[in-house]
């Protein structure tokens, strides 16, 4: 058994992503290390990722001061800024994606999260971006939101690779799962390459119990705290029980023998927010064969330090659908906390994105 955790999940068949990206960690050589060391093999961004990284880092000041000049926008100064970050990581994550033949080495970049509900808007921006950004190894990231779907089937069938994001509930992904299946029909019917498509669907975890488990504290029965802490995990559950219904059954069948590849079930917000439950809690319960995991940098730590690297992701399945049900019985619909959660997820992003454009303004 190797004595790094994280490379054992490699032989499970999860891949491990990185959860951050700025210019310290390019610059700085911790990318690297994560990539040589612990089989680090992507990396995912979102709005307040960067607005943390643009804020924290020095590396970002002769960029954006030879920016301010330019009298850029502040959306064009921020993508000027992000979009060298983004080569740069897809560069490091290049012999992984060439190793794989495009299964992993990707970074992801999101559009605005004031299109989440422009479906044309999103299509257009993420067609520019994937030919801003100029490398094959890219996924454009899109909300989970019905505007965003629609924008992600389309996408698809265009030929983009497409990272799904803000998914908190099985509902959700079902809408997800199905909109790849259309578009890759769709991009095979007009003579689209099949091994050209890549997606994954992220589903964020930590979120989902940090909400659930205050209105199971609120009801305050015995029941209601044997459910606290297991509501992230048994949604990821019951969305790898189905995309083992879609992906390696029917549905999918003629897609797959034409070549297409899945759509990976991606596991976010993975980050455990209550100390009082284990830190590898989004990491140890969830390891299978073809999925992701995309980690915060203390959650890596954690489980590179401690961690259990044992395939557990099929463990349970029933028992998580059934968390599903006793839910419901105590009046909470998960499908209805998802909803809220993605509302609350967006203007989270929303609000990180005008902050940092509002700094990237300021003298």
């Amino acid at each position: 058994m190797n004595d790094n955790p994280l490379l054992e999940l490699k032989a499970i068949g999860q891949h491990v992503w990185l959860d951050n990206l700025s210019r310290n960690l390019l610059r700085e050589g911790d990318l690297q290390r994560l990539i040589d060391d612990d089989g680090v093999d992507g990396v995912t961004s979102n709005p307040a990722i960067f607005a943390k990284a643009i804020a924290g880092s020095p590396h970002y000041h002769d960029d954006l001061q030879r920016l301010r000049r330019q009298r850029l926008s502040p959306e064009a100064c921020y993508e000027a800024l992000i979009i060298a970050d983004i080569r740069a990581a897809a560069a490091m994550l290049q012999p992984a994606y060439a190793a794989s033949n495009g299964e992993t080495g990707y970074v992801s970049l999101e559009v605005s999260p004031h299109l989440a509900h422009d479906v044309a808007g999103t299509v257009a921006a993420a067609q520019r971006l994937h030919l801003a950004v100029g490398c094959p190894n890219l996924l454009i990231k899109v909300p989970g939101t019905p505007a965003g779907i629609a924008a992600f089937e389309q996408l698809t069938g265009a030929g983009l690779r497409v990272n799904v994001t803000l998914i908190f509930s099985l509902a959700q992904y079902e809408a997800v799962a199905q909109a790849y299946l259309r578009g890759a029909r769709t991009w095979l019917q007009a003579g689209g390459a099949a091994g050209q498509l890549r997606s994954v669907a992220s589903v964020f975890l930590s979120r989902v119990d940090t909400l659930v488990d205050q209105r199971l504290a609120a009801i305050a029965t015995p029941l209601a705290r044997v459910l606290m802490g297991r509501s992230g995990v048994a949604l990821a559950k019951c969305c790898y029980h189905r995309y083992l219904e879609l992906f390696h059954g029917e549905p999918f069948a003629a897609l797959a023998e034409a070549g297409v590849r899945p759509q990976t079930p991606l596991w976010a917000s993975t980050g455990c927010k209550n100390p009082a439950y284990s830190d590898v809690l989004y990491v140890e319960a969830l390891i299978g064969p073809q999925t992701i995991n995309t980690l915060p940098e203390a959650t890596l730590a954690a489980f590179r330090a401690h961690g259990q690297a044992l395939d557990r992701l099929l463990d349970g399945v029933v028992k998580a659908h059934g968390h599903i049900v006793a839910l419901a019985g105590q009046g909470i619909d998960l499908d209805a906390v998802g909803e809220e959660l993605q509302a609350d997820g967006l203007q989270l992003f929303a609000e990180a994105h005008d902050q940092l454009l509002a700094a990237l303004t300021a003298p």
